[in-house]
């Protein structure tokens, strides 16, 4: 059964499509990480986005990135960039990495944010975190999210966390995320859904899609029983 989302109340976020992290010559690439699955979930974020735009929800989208200064980069975090091979803020063939202003910081041209949406800068992970994210759903009463960008196991579980604290009814949108590894994602989703979904639902893009123009499933939820397969496997139930 699919509920359909009130329109009014829902809101799409799209974390950290971005040159830096989806682009050959962005920070994840500089760091070492195949950047081929982040690439992958471009095309179901764009159907998504569709889909937000067309039942009239709040279109969010997120991009980690610094000040020029690098004055609102935590030292720690700074010192893991350098661990990682790709230190925030040195020159890379899209700019500064994750430096906002920089052509890697932009957003990958197919979910490029139309009038009307919200753009958030992040200094950090989770979207909520030093940035206005919660005045701007507070203002338009938003009490629903649905969540999709990359990666999975950073950025979206650390908003995605952040907003079930809030009290935000929450659904990942597994095959529009990626993890930096493949072999994080299953875990990742399966965390979402320990203990009676303590971070929320898990849904395909098709599910999403579907409910969001009104509409019962096109076939079977396959995705839920692979989920439900990662839970046991991973709690031992």
């Amino acid at each position: 059964m699919h509920t359909v989302p009130d329109p009014s109340r829902t809101a799409l976020v799209v974390i950290d499509l971005q040159r830096d992290f989806c682009s050959p010559g962005g920070y994840a690439h500089q760091a070492g990480i195949d950047i081929g699955p982040m690439q992958a979930v471009v095309v179901n974020a764009v159907r998504l986005l569709k889909a937000a735009r067309a039942a009239g929800l709040l279109v969010v989208h997120t991009r980690e990135g610094h000040l020029s200064d690098l004055s609102d980069c935590p030292a720690t975090k700074l010192q893991r960039s350098v661990a990682a091979g790709a230190p925030i803020g040195s020159l890379g063939p899209l700019g500064r990495l994750l430096v906002r202003g920089e052509q890697g910081h932009d957003f990958v041209d197919a979910v490029r944010p139309i009038g009307g949406e919200e753009v958030i800068d992040k200094p950090g992970y989770g979207a909520f975190h030093r940035t206005r994210l919660a005045q701007v759903l507070a203002a338009r009463g938003i009490e629903q999210l649905i969540v999709c960008g990359v990666t999975t196991e950073v950025c979206v579980h650390s908003t995605l966390r952040e907003a079930v604290d809030r009290g935000f009814a929450c659904t990942t949108v597994a095959d529009a995320t990626a993890a930096s590894n493949p072999a994080l994602q299953a875990a990742a989703l399966a965390m979402i859904g320990v203990e009676g979904g303590i971070f929320g639902r898990v849904r395909s893009t098709d599910e999403v899609v579907a409910s969001l123009q009104g509409l019962p499933a096109a076939e079977p939820d396959r995705l839920n029983t692979r989920i439900n397969t990662w839970v046991q496997a991973f709690t031992g139930a």
